[in-house]
């Protein structure tokens, strides 16, 4: 029987790209940039499968540029999936699948991780010490933010966000305030806000962990930012487009906010230059899940839902 032909869109761990070709008549893509628009519909019609991930622009222009559709699958590697008009997809007969769990710890840890950074100004601090500018220890030297014991406001509270919480609240003992769509049974003791402002005027740290959707996009508003406590930090390890980049910009300039830390941005890869100067933001390069152990398993349960497709079963994470 003829294989099944895969294109897996960008250079994956070594043992992950190994397994594709036990399974599929498989065809690697050199280029480490997402497709675009056009390149993702010449793909649709070119392969059975596709193992996609953030940056392919799999648009509902481009189902509709694609003619006729051979793609059954889009097995992406990440668990979130904007770049994907998954209706579009569904009215093509064509298959979204994620990576939800595999995620979790590490996106949570990366937050913690900008959380710490941002309050204590370990960026800052690394790059004085980097430039010979470090003189010694001084009474009053860097003093940033104290986090234990402080309240922390998680905006989504799916699997990331009460993975955050719970590091929080165990490990630096962290009062929790969350802001969710609908109740959540959280094993911890959390208050949850139905208002979206109150928890940005309450919080002493702000994690946005919400999925990237037209009704979020920007959902940390110009408004939201204004609301937010003179020292307040905010962490972005959700979607760029769902904070007023602009917005930031403007209040971290101005010093109407304590910091930020962020992981993603609004039109990756670009990062404003402007955002770039701020020495009370620190910046990561899309970190998220950048652990081998993490992108192993990604790249293993993306697959397992492309292999599910190809042998006619239910896909372990259909998404539409």
């Amino acid at each position: 029987m003829t294989r099944k032909a895969l294109l897996v869109t960008r250079p994956l761990p070594q043992s992950v790209l190994d397994a594709c070709t036990r399974h599929f008549d498989t065809t690697f893509r050199d280029a480490d940039r997402g497709l675009t628009e056009a390149e993702a519909a010449e793909a649709l019609g070119a392969y059975d499968a596709i193992l996609c991930t953030l940056g392919d622009r799999f648009t509902a222009d481009a189902f509709a540029q694609a003619g006729e559709i051979r793609c059954g699958v889009l097995a992406n590697f990440g668990v979130g999936y904007n770049h994907i008009d998954a209706r579009a997809a569904r009215a093509a007969g064509v298959a979204v699948s994620n990576t939800p769990d595999t995620v979790t710890d590490a996106t949570a840890d990366i937050g913690m991780t900008l959380l710490l950074a941002t309050a204590r100004r370990a960026g800052e601090g690394e790059r004085l010490v980097r430039a010979g500018g470090w003189t010694g220890w001084a009474p009053t030297q860097m003093l940033g933010t104290h986090v234990t014991g402080k309240t922390v406001g998680i905006v989504g509270m799916g699997r990331i966000g009460q993975a955050v919480a719970k590091r929080c609240a165990l490990g630096f003992d962290m009062q929790l305030l969350y802001h969710s769509r609908s109740s959540k049974a959280v094993p911890l003791p959390a208050m949850q806000v139905d208002d979206l402002e109150e928890l940005m005027s309450s919080a002493d740290f702000i994690v946005v962990t919400v999925p990237a959707t037209p009704e979020t996009h920007h959902l940390i508003s110009r408004e939201m930012i204004g609301l937010m406590k003179p020292d307040a930090i905010l962490i972005n390890i959700a979607r760029g487009d769902v904070v007023d980049e602009a917005a930031l910009i403007e209040a971290l300039e101005a010093g109407r906010i304590g910091g930020a830390g962020l992981d993603v941005y609004e039109n990756e890869p670009e990062v404003p230059e402007r955002l770039r100067k701020l020495d009370n933001a620190v910046l990561l390069p899309h970190l998220g899940t950048a652990a081998l152990e993490v992108r192993e398993a990604m790249g293993r349960m993306a697959l397992d839902n492309a292999c599910a497709w190809a042998k006619g079963q239910a896909l372990p994470n259909l998404v539409n």
